[in-house]
């Protein structure tokens, strides 16, 4: 006899049921306007503090408890209203695509797809997890004509010849090339891209290093006004990463200015980054502006945030599992079903195995 099942009175068909993507999208923006509102609402009582100290002749900014830290000169404009911004200019007729260079020409894998490596991107300062599965805009949506050029990057600290460059001078102070690499996160996803640079070590050669001179600290550029900044105000803004002197000077490690044989879209870090092939991806600082020489090792910004998960060195190593995952595999996005072995040193332990002897990994 065939079982007889009588719904309850609650009972809604598995169809009209709302898809788990809708639900998490719809929670995480009201977490997102929440956190906006909480933000509106900080800055008004600052503000209004601020307003009722000078009218009682204190002064608020000189170093005491109430002054907020200024960052640094972000090198580009702060606009954030795209439609009212006029089209940013062209890079130099003539310099992309380059060339592709006859010693890194060839990969173990095929290249990702421009259109799959221009939205997948970790770009926190345009989109602090407000991007992905359940959400609409990718960082690539987000970051559409935000003003990358003009721009200029400072060059300082323990070197001889300091300057000022803007990205028009650094496009030209080496000859562009396009080489193909490797490309690894530390969430274990991993892509073969097309980069367009020239090695790092030409323009720390141009100020003249000094002898003490150890270390290589990047800055990124800051706007306050991008959802991602304000969606996570508690990070130490600006991003800031760091090699050492002979990681940054080494043949791999490449100063970007393009990629799939134009200039840098902003969701790559436009309009300069640094590319460190045999590191995860997270220590090649984008959308540079201050590049300084120190001689002892800089702070870097996951480390701070988290120093259990992110070390200085980071280093591509499949034996060295992050606390939360396995690093022994990587998948090709966009499909996890295509997961290879990671290679130490993701694959270029030849040119800079000698520069840890095996231990700094």
């Amino acid at each position: 006899m065939a079982n007889l099942i009588i719904r309850p009175g609650w009972w809604i068909p598995e169809r009209l049921a709302t898809p788990e993507s809708l639900y998490q999208n719809y929670h995480a923006r009201r977490r997102t306007r929440t956190e906006d509102s909480e933000s509106r609402r900080a800055f008004m009582r600052k503000a209004g503090s601020a307003a009722a100290a000078l009218a009682g002749g204190g002064f608020l900014g000189c170093g005491g408890p109430q002054a907020e830290a200024q960052p640094r000169s972000s090198g580009a404009p702060q606009a954030s209203d795209s439609a009212a911004r006029p089209a940013p200019p062209e890079p130099a007729p003539g310099l992309y695509p380059a060339e592709r260079s006859s010693r890194f020409n060839q990969l173990d894998r095929p290249l990702t797809a421009e259109a799959v490596a221009g939205t997948h991107n970790n770009f926190y300062e345009f989109a602090n997890g407000q991007q992905g599965p359940g959400f609409q805009r990718t960082v690539a949506d987000l970051a559409k004509g935000y003003p990358f050029r003009p721009w200029q990057v400072e060059i300082a600290g323990l070197c001889e010849k300091p300057q000022t460059l803007s990205i028009d001078e650094i496009e030209k102070l080496a000859p562009l090339e396009e080489r193909l690499y490797r490309f690894r996160c530390v969430e274990a996803w991993a892509m073969a891209v097309p980069w367009t640079g020239y090695r790092l070590a030409r323009l720390l050669e141009a100020v003249q290093p000094k002898p003490e001179a150890r270390y290589v600290r990047f800055v990124s550029w800051l706007d306050r006004q991008l959802l991602g900044v304000k969606s996570a105000p508690w990070y130490p803004w600006p991003y800031y990463e760091g090699l050492r002197m002979d990681e940054a000077m080494n043949e791999l490690t490449l100063l970007c200015t393009g990629i799939y044989g134009h200039a840098l879209a902003p969701q790559h870090g436009a309009p300069v980054r640094v590319i460190v092939p045999w590191k995860y991806g997270y220590k090649s600082a984008k959308s540079i502006v201050r590049i300084e020489l120190t001689e002892t090792q800089p702070r870097t910004f996951w480390n701070d945030l988290q120093p259990t998960e992110y070390g200085f060195y980071s280093n591509v190593n499949p034996n060295v599992p992050h606390p939360r995952w396995s690093q022994a595999f990587e998948w090709m996005i966009p499909d996890k079903s295509d997961r290879r072995p990671t290679l130490l040193y993701n694959g270029y332990g030849d040119a800079v195995a000698s520069l840890y002897n095996g231990t700094e990994v």
